[in-house]
């Protein structure tokens, strides 16, 4: 139940704070005393959309803060509080909602900050706010199905229809994407395919060019290779004066011997001989390794041939494919090979997407076809107690009923839900075409009432429910509305004193003139008991109170 309410610099209202208890609460007041702010301000700390023009004249910010005491072992409000890390406080929930000058608002659970979406799904959970103009839901198909559902007691089978139902449009769209996949790739598949095999035939290893261009231009400068390294193998062999042939292996060999020798006498000589014979052991080595690639080196025309080839496919790939190196070319083979595998898994994956399709969309039937037969059940005893209850507010020859036809499959199954009326009983047409005003306020209590019956909300607001009904009539609504009082809190803003006579505790919205800034102001008080008296008189005899009224307003009061 709500139990307390605070509100600060919300249009008309500079500072408000106001206690409430349970059962049925009554709030009167004159036309444009506020009453109708005081509900927006409810309104509004319940997540309804908040805008600048909210803001008393001056303010920087206004705050609502509703508190709300609740059970502590209602399991649904304590699993939203808690998924959203708040603290739960033993049943309480103070809810608090900041609107600055911009118009951008703050909303908070004890004290924690909440996204909007937090307090929309709570105040569902909390209270049912009943405007002057709901009355219109009325002719929403989905309002009406939504009833004969809470009277069918089908929530959890509705709930689990709706799952299934995301889940199959889920699959039905990724099932879409992946055939929009599989299209293109089908549409690429012959040259993926091409480019793929082209590559894998090519065999490319990465530095492969650069030995290529290494071999091409040793191939290429065969003969001036070998030239040269044959002239290098002569300069190794040098001729005497006398035209004998020596190697230079031969001619170090005898220089050092000839310095150890001279080394006996000048020891500097066979340092030197050590070094001649180190650089003949060096220059033989040498001499070996310039033989050797002499003798690898091969003057071949159709090696040349086959290398420049290969180079020449080398580049071509290369340029075709806007690749810099043997790396890019197989890491683009790669890719080939992946949009040719992607092929074969996205038409495993459609398989599988067409299969588990059918089976939610089996499963979808089968809940819906569930919900159906609960609806067709409920029916008939929902419209007799609707039309009992209509009746009983002196609409004698009243008929409700119930219409279920086909509909296409959705969220909540494949019904139509359809009120049909008749205030005389003959020929009930659709609801919202053939009741009046002050029937429709009569049918849409009835309905409240029922929902009240069957859905766990702690507190329900009528914001004039009585709208277009007086005498007996209203006052068996305000007998209605009290009976609700009985289970539940019940707010009751109304301009009956018949009305205004049922409740347990009665408060009264005023507007007066702040003498300190000249501005109107709205306030709420709780009357007391001779207050009370004065305000039902009130009401019965209009601005002057005559004795008659406040017998009257007593006669009601005390009945």
């Amino acid at each position: 139940m709500l139990a307390r309410l605070q509100v600060r610099n919300y249009v008309l209202i500079d500072s408000l704070e106001i206690d409430f208890p349970e059962g049925l609460i009554i709030i009167t007041g004159q036309t444009g005393a506020g009453k109708s702010i005081l509900l927006g301000a409810l309104s509004l700390v319940m997540s309804a959309k908040a805008d600048a023009s909210m803001l008393s004249e001056g303010a920087d910010n206004c705050v609502v803060e509703a508190e709300f005491s609740v059970s502590d072992s209602d399991a649904l409000l304590r699993t939203i509080v808690e998924d959203n890390d708040v603290e739960w406080e033993n049943g309480q929930l103070i809810i608090r909602r900041v609107v600055n000058r911009s118009g951008r608002s703050r909303a908070f659970i004890n004290d924690c900050p909440v996204p909007l979406a937090v307090l929309q799904e709570l105040s569902s959970h909390l209270i049912d706010i009943h405007s002057q103009h709901q009355t219109l839901l009325l002719a929403d198909r989905r309002f009406q199905m939504d009833t004969l559902d809470h009277y069918a007691g089908v929530s959890e089978m509705k709930s689990e229809c709706a799952s299934l139902w995301k889940t199959l449009q889920s699959l039905k769209a990724e099932l879409s994407s992946v055939e929009s996949q599989i299209d293109r790739l089908s549409a690429d598949k012959e040259y993926n395919e091409a480019q793929y095999r082209q590559l894998e035939a090519a065999g490319v290893r990465v530095g492969e060019l650069a030995e290529l261009e290494e071999e091409q231009r040793q191939l290429a400068n065969a003969e001036e290779i070998k030239s040269g390294l044959f002239s290098v193998e002569e300069l190794f062999t040098a001729a005497s004066s006398q035209g004998e042939v020596r190697s230079l292996d031969s001619s170090l060999k005898e220089a050092s011997r000839i310095l150890a020798r001279v080394g006996k006498y000048i020891p500097a000589a066979s340092e030197l001989s050590q070094r001649v014979d180190q650089s003949r052991r060096e220059i033989d080595d040498i001499l070996s390794e310039v033989s050797a690639m002499n003798s690898r080196t091969d003057v071949s025309e159709g090696r040349l041939a086959e290398v420049e080839d290969r180079m020449s496919m080398l580049y071509d790939l290369f340029h075709k494919h806007s690749c810099v190196n043997e790396a890019e070319l197989l890491e683009l083979k790669d890719r080939f090979s992946e949009m040719l595998f992607d092929s074969t898994r996205l038409e495993e994956r459609k398989e599988q997407l067409q299969r588990e399709i059918a089976s939610a969309q089996k499963a979808l039937e089968d809940v819906a076809d569930r919900i159906h037969e609960a609806r067709m059940e409920a029916s008939r005893p929902f419209a007799s107690v609707m039309t009992e209850a209509v009746r009983g507010l002196e609409l004698p020859y009243a008929v409700f009923e119930t219409e279920i036809s086909a509909a296409a499959l959705s969220p909540a199954g494949r019904d139509a839900v359809s009120f049909l009326f008749s205030a005389s009983g003959a020929n009930p047409a659709e609801l919202s075409k053939c009741a009046s005003g002050g029937e429709l306020s009569r049918i849409m209590l009835a309905l409240k009432a029922l929902r009240a019956r069957y859905v766990n909300m702690p507190t329900m607001v009528f914001d004039e429910i009585d709208t277009g009904v007086s005498g007996s009539v209203a006052d068996k609504i305000g007998s209605m509305i009290c009976q609700m009082g009985e289970h539940m809190q019940v707010f009751a803003i109304t301009h009956l004193p018949q009305v205004a006579a049922k409740g347990y505790a009665h408060y009264l919205v005023s507007k007066d003139i702040d003498p300190s800034t000249s501005r109107a102001v709205s306030k709420i008080n709780r009357l007391s008991d001779e207050q009370r008296v004065m305000e039902v008189a009130r009401m019965l005899s209009g601005s002057v109170l005559t004795d008659a009224a406040v017998q009257n307003a007593k006669s009601l009061l005390q009945g």
